[in-house]
């Protein structure tokens, strides 16, 4: 039996989807454990691409089970165009599962992240508009809707009037928003609830009952390290924990019932949005980065801003989430720069810094301090060993990984399943 927690390692779209499919081969259930619809994973899967929201990667295994857990925020109708969208091409949803303790994003929600985000203007945090922020705002301060309330139609009723009540005062009254019908969101919400009751089980009992029969186990997060809560480049974070222990939070497993962390990170490294970023490029060779990764938001189709590899960030994650092993994805973006560099430590006023600095304060005066390495030619795309690849690739990944603290396990040169190579066996 092996349970196995899957984050980022550095700040989100580090290919965490890619690498819980692969493992999900040898899976028996995946679950997502936080985050929303705002988080997107991009599967390729016998030459398909799949654009998933909320459903945990291990969908594209007909016999495997997918759960949402409590620690995630739901919206309804998103889910309900996704698992529709997969039905239409062929892939089964009858094993998935959703918690009935995570918590609904209601329409109100959205207009609220959009309004917060006009308000803020030049300090704005560049959220997608999900309504996620909202969302986990009313779950900490327990008015919050829940997957519970929403296939109850009389709960739903109660706490439906009592939110919306709050809310269209909240954007009439200080954003001068318009408000939402009540009849209308419920009697769109209710459909909804009724669609998903055949969903909803507890996620915690299925799950402690498949680690005591010595089933294997694949926990799933969204985003990374670096957009945690609490550990994250705050306020520029999103409203969830991605980190390890937030898989045993978001899906009602003691922490004690996870045996190995997995921190996936890109070759190189990128983030979205805003706030500082030490190694950002911002010449032709992080434009081609961007272009050769496809570096585009899954969800919000934004550009996302390339630098290169950050070992203070992946010493920082491995400490954070306690990693036992590095996934590499994209290493054959990488192919054909001359020189490669990796970030190594931080200059800050005269001092070297190889820790992560907890404010944005000292992040944003902070300049990278590099080592320099010759770069590879040649398409690493058809390697399948790490002897495969050019010698520079594997002298660049034996540093990354020294520099890092952490062996890497897995190394991605491509979108495709088959383009993973093993070098240490998960399970």
């Amino acid at each position: 039996m092996s349970t196995i927690a899957v984050v980022g390692a550095q700040w989100g779209d580090e290919g965490k989807g890619k690498v819980t499919d692969f493992l999900a081969r040898d899976a028996d259930i995946v679950v997502r454990y936080q985050g929303g619809n705002n988080a997107g994973h991009t599967v390729v899967a016998d030459g398909q691409e799949f654009k998933l929201h909320l459903i945990p990667s291990g969908i594209l295994y007909p016999e495997k089970m997918c759960l949402i857990g409590n620690g995630v925020v739901l919206d309804p109708e998103v889910f309900i165009r996704e698992i529709d969208g997969l039905a239409s091409r062929g892939i089964n949803v009858d094993n998935l599962r959703i918690s009935p303790r995570a918590h609904v994003i209601m329409p109100y929600h959205r207009k609220q992240d959009a309004c917060d985000e006009e308000s803020r203007g030049a300090k704005k945090i560049g959220t997608t508009g999900r309504g996620i922020g909202p969302a986990y705002a009313d779950k900490i301060s327990r008015t919050g809707i829940r997957m519970a309330d929403l296939v109850d139609s009389e709960s739903f009723k109660d706490s439906l009037k009592t939110a919306l009540e709050a809310k269209n005062n909240l954007l009439k009254g200080v954003y001068g928003a318009e408000g939402s019908d009540f009849d209308e969101v419920y009697g769109t919400y209710s459909r909804f609830g009724e669609r998903l009751s055949g969903f909803v089980a507890d996620v915690s009992i299925i799950l402690n009952e498949a680690i005591r029969e010595g089933r294997n186990v694949l926990f799933e997060g969204a985003q990374g390290t670096l957009l945690d809560i609490d550990h994250g480049t705050y306020p520029y974070v999103t409203s969830s924990s991605p980190a390890a222990a937030g898989a045993s939070l978001g899906s009602g497993v003691g922490p004690t019932r996870i045996n190995k962390v997995i921190g996936v990170a890109k070759a190189y490294i990128t983030r979205v949005g805003e706030g500082p970023f030490p190694t950002e490029l911002n010449d032709g060779t992080g434009e081609k980065l961007r272009q050769r990764g496809h570096e585009f938001g899954t969800t919000t189709g934004r550009p996302r801003r390339c630098g290169w590899y950050d070992t203070v960030i992946a010493r920082y994650a491995a400490r954070i989430n306690g990693l036992d092993y590095l996934a590499i994805t994209k290493l054959d973006v990488m192919t054909g720069l001359e020189r490669i560099k990796i970030c190594t430590a931080y200059s800050y006023k005269g001092e070297t810094l190889t820790e992560f600095p907890p404010t944005l304060k000292v992040l944003a005066g902070c300049e990278p301090v590099y080592e320099e390495m010759p770069g590879w030619t040649g398409d690493l795309t058809p390697a399948r060993s790490f002897g495969d690849l050019p010698v520079n690739a594997q002298k660049y990944l034996n540093r990354i990984s020294e520099l890092s603290g952490v062996p890497v396990a897995l190394i991605g040169v491509g979108p495709g399943r088959e383009q993973t190579m093993v070098l240490n066996n998960l399970y």
